[in-house]
């Protein structure tokens, strides 16, 4: 199978009517560029509470909702499957879901993801947890024969996520982020967090720089699996949007703080490079070992030399 993603990024902002007018430019880009998906950024379309805006204290969910069945209307217009990063609204004084928005190319709703580990601690006053509710659930689903899966930022850090989705048979994984409007005073400290004199030895001089590039390298070679890894522009945003292969190599990376659409192939018929496809159904069945194991007293008793 053979599908285009477009991977795409702007500078995600409070102003959901500017945020829309980007999505909807980026669309039809992605389109006029042979895409059969286009991918966007955590909270791309409803901006992110806490970093683009305090909270969702009088939030306009109307002009949210308006906003996002336009982006439906267009993407059934196109015949183009929509990746879309927002806010789905709860019921009461529940908190919000941080979420993926899954669009066929008839613009009808097919599925949503809702970000799982929200970042914070157990007070439920710090980071993501201080605006949204975490949610509970995978997302699996087919484009074009492609079997893809969802992931939001945080998410990145539990690594038991990617294994799932691997047991579910995905082959393309969307991992939205937002590391955009971070301050200069904020971006000082992050920089100072890995310290100056390790800056040029690591790629990257933040943690977010240097570790959720690293993961989506290890992600997509320990599972086999494309990944999209699309984010905000807004400065600072710490690193461009990029499309990693199945071996961990990035075959393509947008430019720091500009808008842009990048694109590339997923194409399950071609093979790279997979040094742990002999024993790696064996590893997630539990059996931490390859090859067999032998019976010898000398490797048994470990206090011998």
């Amino acid at each position: 199978m053979r599908i285009m993603v477009a991977t795409c990024q702007f500078p995600v902002d409070a102003d959901i009517r500017r945020n829309q007018r980007y999505v909807l430019h980026q669309m039809r880009i992605a389109r006029g560029r042979g895409a059969h998906v286009a991918h966007f950024a955590e909270c791309a379309l409803s901006g992110y509470a806490g970093t683009d805006f305090a909270s969702y204290k009088e939030f306009d969910w109307s002009l949210l909702k308006e906003c996002t069945l336009t982006v439906f209307a267009l993407a059934r217009q196109l015949r183009l499957w929509v990746i879309l990063g927002s806010t789905h609204r709860l019921t009461g004084r529940h908190k919000p879901h941080n979420s993926l928005y899954v669009v066929t190319d008839r613009g009808e709703l097919l599925d949503r993801y809702d970000k799982m580990f929200c970042a914070g601690d157990g007070t439920g006053k710090r980071g993501d947890l201080a605006h949204y509710s975490p949610g509970s659930h995978f997302s699996v689903f087919s484009i074009a024969g492609v079997r893809c899966g969802a992931l939001i930022c945080h998410d990145y850090r539990y690594p038991e996520l990617y294994r799932e989705y691997k047991r579910r048979g995905v082959q393309l994984m969307f991992h939205s982020y937002h590391t955009g409007h971070v301050s200069p005073g904020r971006l000082k400290a992050m920089r100072d967090d890995v310290g100056p004199r390790l800056h040029r030895i690591n790629n990257g001089s933040t943690l977010p720089e240097i570790t959720m590039r690293a993961a989506m390298h290890a992600a997509a070679s320990n599972n086999y699996m494309w990944v999209s890894c699309s984010n905000s522009s807004a400065e600072e945003s710490c690193w461009p949007a990029f499309f990693v292969r199945p071996d961990g190599v990035i075959t393509g990376r947008l430019r720091l703080h500009t808008a842009g659409v990048l694109i590339s192939t997923v194409d399950t018929n071609e093979r790279f490079y997979d040094s742990t496809t002999a024993w790696r159904d064996r590893a997630m069945c539990g059996v931490f070992h390859s090859g067999v194991l032998v019976r010898d007293k000398r490797s048994a008793d470990r206090n011998l030399l």
